[in-house]
């Protein structure tokens, strides 16, 4: 996966403690598979489907689930060491920049650093940055960290800047999975002026409008978990704009 051709595509996230049945990982991939989903023969639909969650369920399951049936790259998004699975294409190598708990920033990574590394799959170091979404997330309680305040731009952007400097390949802003307000515009444009890694936008997002003024704002990934997930006959309202 080139994650420099991935300008305004679309992210699926399931978490593999929710997609625990056939039937409920069969309805997501009949969607996936619809047809309408390619315009003049052009596929629509999501760039990739991101697999993981903060509870660290174990993720092997779901990924080999949509490996049978899908050829959609299938990109680990870990809460913890546990969820790695070498099944998967690639994985975000999370750091929580966004907090001070040093089990986040490196102490997991260092856990499954050997595995990672002898798998061979594609690691993506990226900064993981949370913004305050207006609840308490399960992230916020996994990690005993804080979100960054959204008014406090400047925060958020010398947080980005150092993911980049660091080395990071991708920003990722997370407003939290089941946010009330999704990462403001004026955030995601600030971040984006400032770095020139692809920047993801997630949580909160439940509507095309709403995913939309993220890529306006300049998101090139925009993330769709709990919403999708509740609503997968939705999907085509998320694809072809």
């Amino acid at each position: 996966m080139e994650i420099t051709d991935l300008h305004r595509r679309l992210a699926l996230l399931l978490d593999p403690e929710k997609c625990t049945t056939i039937d409920s990982v069969q309805r997501l991939v009949d969607g996936l598979l619809d047809q309408r989903l390619y315009v003049d023969g052009i596929y629509r639909g999501p760039a990739m489907i991101l697999v993981g969650g903060s509870t660290g369920t174990d993720s092997e399951w779901l990924v080999g689930q949509l490996k049978q049936n899908l050829s959609l790259p299938i990109i680990l998004f870990p809460g913890n060491c546990n969820q790695f699975t070498p099944k998967a294409d690639g994985i975000l190598y999370l750091s929580l920049l966004s907090g001070t708990n040093p089990e986040y920033l490196v102490g997991q990574q260092i856990r499954s650093a050997r595995a990672i590394h002898d798998s061979g799959i594609q690691v993506i170091p990226t900064g993981y940055i949370l913004i305050d979404g207006g609840v308490e997330t399960s992230t916020m309680r996994v990690t005993h960290t804080q979100p960054l305040d959204p008014n406090n731009v400047d925060a958020i952007v010398n947080t980005a800047i150092a993911a980049q400097l660091m080395g990071k390949q991708i920003v990722y802003l997370e407003a939290g999975s089941g946010a009330d307000n999704p990462v403001p515009e004026s955030v995601i444009t600030a971040v984006k002026e400032h770095v020139t890694i692809p920047l993801i936008v997630g949580g909160g997002i439940r509507t095309p409008e709403a995913m939309r003024k993220a890529y306006d704002a300049g998101a090139d990934i925009v993330v769709i978990g709990n919403h999708l997930e509740a609503h997968p006959d939705q999907l085509m309202q998320f694809c072809i704009l």
